[in-house]
């Protein structure tokens, strides 16, 4: 690997331009930092990020210009009946604003503010009777800062209208906002304490030791809560991991008081490839609706530059 490319030096370029706020290319030390990023290359074989992420194995696979897609099949329970669908998850890395909170554009005129996150695009679609069902969530997780995602969204859309979702972490609490065309459920605020269930998701893809377990404060996710059209607050959890086989383990989390389950079921090895999820939701009146997802098509591509007609192809290698 090129020395420039390398994560000791990226890691000793983001330091120095996080502390004097000018890239260093336009720097008079650059060739200073060149020295020193070799140096960290002969003696240091990773770096430390966030504990339990090793940052040179982490680097060769998710720096590659290029995003991993995932795609499902869908058994999605709704209205007591399972529907045929597919689900998607992309997972990409990028530079994101710590004050903003969005994606940077250009993060090397802002290397102070800039942080590096892991972010999953999860997508469903699938048909109820006449009319479909599409619903979208991101999260993003920093990858080099112990810190909670610092903001999730959500948006479920069919023909009686839409709704959508967004969570921002500042001072220690969520702020959550909550729009809908449901009267119910429409133009609500609130602060809530707690991690994330769908920050799982992106955490086992860290590293899924890093996912507590045992008793925990989650907020449920935010696509389940438009479903079952219950409020939004953290509710206690267990969550618990089990070996499935020689190579892949399921992560499952229980949610006592509201009847959620979720069973998540990935590979044991890095990048701990998630290859499925069950939902249960067992209701007050003891019935029960279960949704699946099953892996059946995997790729990485630099989709955002894939976007003329030529490409359209790869929608059906992938099974869209």
């Amino acid at each position: 690997m090129p020395l420039k490319q390398s994560p000791s030096f990226q890691r000793l370029v983001f330091k120095y331009e996080k502390v004097v706020g000018t890239p260093y290319k336009n720097s008079l030390i650059a060739p200073f930092l060149i020295f020193w990023g070799f140096v960290l290359l002969l003696f240091s074989c990773a770096n430390p990020g966030r504990e339990g992420v090793v940052e040179t194995q982490f680097a060769s696979y998710w720096y590659k210009g290029t995003a991993e897609i995932n795609v499902f099949d869908l058994q999605q329970s709704r209205y007591g009946e399972l529907r045929q669908g597919k689900a998607v998850m992309i997972f990409v890395t990028e530079d994101f604003s710590k004050s903003k909170q969005v994606k940077l554009d250009v993060p090397e005129d802002r290397p102070s503010d800039a942080q590096k996150v892991l972010k999953l695009n999860m997508t469903r679609e699938f048909v109820t009777g006449v009319y479909p069902y599409h619903t979208m969530l991101s999260v993003f997780t920093p990858v080099y800062d112990d810190s909670p995602a610092p903001k999730l969204t959500a948006s479920v859309t069919e023909w009686c209208g839409q709704s959508y979702t967004q969570l921002n972490h500042k001072n220690g609490k969520y702020t959550a906002k909550q729009f809908s065309y449901f009267e119910s459920e429409g133009d609500l605020e609130s602060k809530l304490d707690g991690k994330t269930e769908e920050e799982i998701f992106t955490i086992i893809r860290l590293n899924p030791n890093l996912v507590p377990l045992g008793n925990v404060s989650l907020i449920p996710s935010i696509i389940f809560q438009r479903f079952a059209h219950i409020p939004l607050k953290p509710e206690q959890a267990t969550i618990s991991r089990k070996a499935l086989d020689s190579d892949q383990f399921e992560l499952t989390i229980v949610y006592e008081e509201i009847g959620r389950k979720i069973a998540i079921r990935y590979q044991q090895l890095f990048p701990y490839e998630i290859t499925g999820f069950t939902e249960t939701w067992t209701k007050v009146n003891g019935q029960s609706e279960v949704t699946t997802a099953t892996r059946i098509h995997f790729r990485q591509l630099p989709y955002w530059k894939q976007n003329e007609k030529v490409y359209e192809p790869l929608r059906k290698e992938l099974g869209l």
